[in-house]
């Protein structure tokens, strides 16, 4: 079964705000889900994760 997030583990996880998170999510580049409050699964956030990682590797246009 896959672990499931709320939106303050998530935020520790990725070491940013709360406010951050609900950012990520609302632009759609983090997956999750409203049960009540937001949740996110372990699978959204490693795919965040890899997008993130593969968006620094690029370099920048000028």
């Amino acid at each position: 079964m896959e672990k499931i997030y709320t939106l303050q583990e998530t935020a520790d996880l990725l070491k940013v705000s709360t406010r951050s998170v609900l950012r990520y999510i609302k632009s759609g580049r983090l997956k999750a889900t409203k049960i009540g409050q937001w949740r996110v699964g372990e699978s959204a956030l490693d795919e965040f994760l890899n997008q993130s990682k593969n968006r620094h590797d690029k370099p920048r246009k000028k």
